[in-house]
């Protein structure tokens, strides 16, 4: 994309440069910082010696979801919860793991499985976005392409850049989603005394370093849209 030469297209240029760099490393600071986190405290061990998958157990049957099944799936950190086969997925690093890091992340997917099972509002609204978001999050680039392309149909570009917006408005509601996950995860670990006092503090700092890939995720994309918006302007 041409800025020119003058000193207020040299200023975009840079700009421009600033929010990719920006994008990609963002991202990669936040994944690293959870990565970090969790193999720190993946070496303090629960002192009452439960496993991340008895945690889970007995958190979803305490909630009366007996029906939630428990699997093992490959992976690092590759946990979630399925709404659609209604079972909690845990990761190697997780799965048989007694460490406050595990327990913690195992704690979190139930905290999903309970959003579900009592119909959370922002899941409800999410939801609804995701046929569209699926559509944007393909077609969105392509169409904005198009626009830059054929300068004949600028109007491709604004249609590229709301697709995109849709996307963005997917991640603002899942970022609340996981927040409250989180809560709910450390507020049954502390009244169910499934950890120790002295453990909660570890297992609430690898739940925050993975949300944060979600700020990260939410910040990059805002990035993107400014970039998108600097060129349409041009």
């Amino acid at each position: 994309m041409y800025y020119g030469n003058s000193p207020g297209g040299l200023s975009a240029y840079f700009t421009d440069i600033l929010l990719f760099v920006g994008m990609l490393i963002i991202p990669l600071l936040a994944q690293l910082g959870v990565s970090l986190t969790f193999s720190k405290y993946s070496k303090v061990h629960s002192s009452r010696g439960l496993t991340a998958e008895q945690v889970a157990r007995r958190i979803l049957d305490l909630n009366g979801l007996h029906d939630v099944r428990i699997e093992r799936v490959g992976g690092k950190l590759s946990d979630h919860y399925d709404p659609r086969d209604n079972v909690v997925r845990l990761s190697d690093s997780t799965y048989g793991q007694s460490s406050v890091a595990a327990i913690g992340i195992a704690a979190h997917e139930c905290g999903h499985a309970c959003q579900h099972a009592e119909a959370y509002k922002p899941i409800l609204a999410r939801n609804k976005l995701i046929p569209v978001t699926s559509v944007c999050s393909h077609l969105w680039f392509y169409i904005f392409i198009a626009g830059c392309i054929f300068t004949f149909l600028p109007f491709l570009r604004y249609v590229g850049i709301v697709m995109f917006c849709a996307v963005i408005l997917f991640q603002l509601l899942t970022l609340p989603i996981e927040l409250n996950a989180s809560r709910r995860a450390m507020k049954t670990l502390e009244n169910d005394c499934i950890l120790e006092p002295s453990e909660l503090r570890p297992a609430r700092k690898v739940l925050t370093a993975a949300a944060m890939t979600y700020v990260a995720s939410l910040a990059s994309s805002f990035m993107q849209l400014a970039r998108l918006l600097m060129r349409t302007r041009r």
